[in-house]
């Protein structure tokens, strides 16, 4: 969508807003010992004692409020009885909803202490985010993002899971247009301003190639390697992004 008036604006910034305290209540009690349906119990109380739902259930028919990924597992982990081991990296994916309007946000978190590789990776996806949002004005191209997240992701020595991508939203859980994490000049649309999309690294220790898991919902590294992903959603200006999704 693109924002017309105040009052989209504020809708968004509503739903962007319980999106973030639902995600910060889930990272902080990611630790050793906790069970991912657990974290996904507490996102969905956030949630609704804010009058929004989780939107890939009503949808997409997904098995939870929140997708949560594991290690080598990059998105649309499913919760369950999974315990989380010290040390195992926790991705957390939320799209919800309230209202007609949508926004979308992720995290990456650490249960207890991590490897430092884990968390250059983890510093990876988050500083992709930042270089990218930066290209994120009126009057750049889609490329462009991908671009300044496959640069900063290869300067750091990882790569872009590069099956896997941004995308419009605002008043569908997914909208055009797809927003590559690499720069791929096909995709030379403007960014408009009050275009909402979500920018959204995921990145890879090893060679970025996903599969799908034999749930038809996880899909993970093809070489085992350990994954990270950070994700807002924005509003593009002719400025700094107006990100959404932010604390």
């Amino acid at each position: 969508m693109s924002i017309r008036n105040q009052e989209q604006l504020e809708k968004l910034r509503a739903i962007g807003k319980i999106v973030r305290l639902a995600l910060d209540a889930a990272a902080a009690a990611v630790h050793p010992g906790m069970k991912t349906a657990e974290l996904d119990e507490i996102a969905a109380r956030v949630l609704a004692a804010n009058g929004a739902e989780s939107a890939p259930p009503k949808i997409y028919g997904f098995p939870g409020a929140l997708c949560i990924s594991v290690n080598e597992e990059a998105i649309h982990g499913i919760p369950g009885m999974r315990v989380l081991r010290e040390g195992d990296l926790v991705k957390l994916d939320l799209v919800a909803e309230k209202d007609g309007y949508y926004a979308d946000a992720a995290v990456t978190a650490a249960a207890g202490e991590t490897s430092v590789a884990a968390r250059e990776l983890v510093r990876c996806a988050e500083s992709a985010f930042w270089q990218a949002a930066r290209s994120a004005t009126a009057g750049n191209r889609v490329c462009d993002i991908g671009r300044a997240v496959e640069r900063e992701t290869r300067r750091r020595g990882f790569h872009v899971m590069r099956d896997l991508c941004g995308h419009g939203v605002g008043r569908a859980i997914h909208e055009p247009p797809s927003v590559p994490n690499y720069h791929d000049p096909r995709f030379r649309q403007r960014l408009t301003e009050g275009l909402v999309i979500t920018i959204e690294p995921i990145v890879a220790a090893g060679t970025g190639q996903g599969v799908l898991a034999g749930d038809g919902w996880t899909i993970r590294t093809a070489d085992g390697s350990l994954a990270a992903h950070y994700e807002h959603s924005v509003v593009i200006t002719r400025g700094e992004p107006v990100l959404l999704t932010a604390a």
